[in-house]
């Protein structure tokens, strides 16, 4: 399913190939690091994969923790990889064990690093491939379009159903966000633990941080 030649797919593989590193966690919007790197940022339902995926990404098991607990991302998580790329892990959403007031106060968090963030380059919207997307994904979608952030939709766990079913689903995903005006139109469908399209998802990011490639 790759939109990208093998060299390039290399190139990106090379570039994910750096040293990575978790720099900080912002609990507020003034502790964000400068915006001096280009940035992708990774958002989705709690426990939807996204430090797995991460630790994918970069070939590290333990980067990003990853949590059985949903919700246990509160804060925006910032790793560096090389010198020039950071990936920011959002709070997730769709968490009913936390108080209103807690998740308000986290969700509004990630809202505000969407509609501020002039180095960010492409979000990265997570979306499990055994529900596909179900009505909380819907807010987090109206949310991306107000920011009029650039997003991509990337199935996860795809080793949970058969490949023609997540190819279907693929298919059928970007079918529903054919007319959202951020939405990029392709829709990947991974799995972090089988390594299925990660090497894909990189060559999208890098296709991300510089489109003129």
């Amino acid at each position: 399913m790759s939109s990208f030649d093998d060299d390039y797919v290399e190139a990106a593989r090379v570039m994910f190939a750096r040293p990575a590193q978790f720099v900080m966690g912002a609990a507020k919007i003034e502790q964000l690091p400068a915006p001096d790197l280009p940035e992708v940022a990774f958002a989705g339902r709690s426990n939807v994969g996204k430090s797995s995926l991460i630790n994918a990404l970069v070939g590290m098991k333990k980067l990003a923790r990853a949590s059985n607990e949903p919700g246990r991302t509160r804060e925006v998580n910032f790793f560096q990889v090389g010198e020039d790329l950071r990936l920011v892990d959002l709070p997730g959403y769709g968490w009913a064990k936390a108080s209103k007031t807690e998740v308000k106060k986290f969700q509004n968090l990630g809202r505000a690093y969407l509609q501020g963030r002039v180095n960010l380059k492409r979000v990265y919207l997570l979306i499990d491939s055994r529900h596909g997307l179900k009505a909380v994904d819907g807010e987090a979608l109206d949310a991306l379009d107000k920011s009029a952030v650039s997003y991509q939709v990337v199935l996860t766990k795809a080793d949970k159903i058969k490949p023609a079913q997540a190819e279907a689903l693929a298919a059928e995903t970007l079918k529903a966000i054919s007319k959202r005006p951020a939405a990029f139109p392709r829709v990947l469908w991974t799995s972090s633990e089988k390594g299925w399209n990660i090497s894909e998802l990189r060559a999208e990011i890098a296709f991300a941080m510089d489109p003129t490639v």
